[in-house]
């Protein structure tokens, strides 16, 4: 849970920028990938992660500008990395110059329930980690090579000279 809005700051520069760098790796090709017919695919997923941003934290009363959670799926895995880079900054500089500490223990109704306003930043980030997981495992079905968030990936890990498991 965060006390300050500097710790929120500190965590959200990670998270963002390792989302930054796995949708960065995304191609055109990869956007239509899915587990199996029926389930999202890798572009709706990763837009997901972009409108999602605005939509938590605009119930939260953050005023900034970034693509509404109805806007299309972009056509470029290009839009959609670059979409979610401007919504980053845009969110920061939003908490930066309209919140202080004293707004992260605001209360506000939240899709039925009551969460502080650090409860909201707290499910952001974890949101964004979870659906950076499945994105992941649509990014191997894709064939794209991937960078490591928390420890080397498997091209990472062989750069070092470990064996990856069969």
């Amino acid at each position: 849970m965060y006390h300050t809005i500097d710790e929120f700051l500190a965590e959200w520069t990670y998270e963002s920028d390792s989302t930054q760098k796995i949708l960065d790796l995304l191609n055109d090709d990869s956007l239509s990938t899915r587990v199996k017919e029926g389930e999202r695919s890798l572009g709706f997923l990763a837009w997901h992660i972009v409108v999602t941003v605005h939509e938590m934290m605009s119930r939260v009363g953050l005023e900034f500008d970034a693509p509404q959670y109805d806007a299309a799926v972009p056509a470029t895995a290009h839009e959609i990395a670059q979409s979610y880079l401007q919504t980053s900054k845009a969110l920061t500089e939003a908490i930066r110059t309209q919140w202080t500490d004293a707004n992260l223990s605001e209360e506000h109704d939240m899709y039925g329930e009551t969460w502080s306003s650090a409860t909201t930043l707290n499910v952001l980030v974890k949101h964004q980690i979870h659906h950076r997981g499945q994105l992941t495992i649509l990014m191997r079905q894709a064939g794209l090579a991937l960078i490591g968030v928390y420890g080397p990936s498997r091209e990472e890990w062989a750069s070092y000279g470990g064996v990856a498991p069969e």
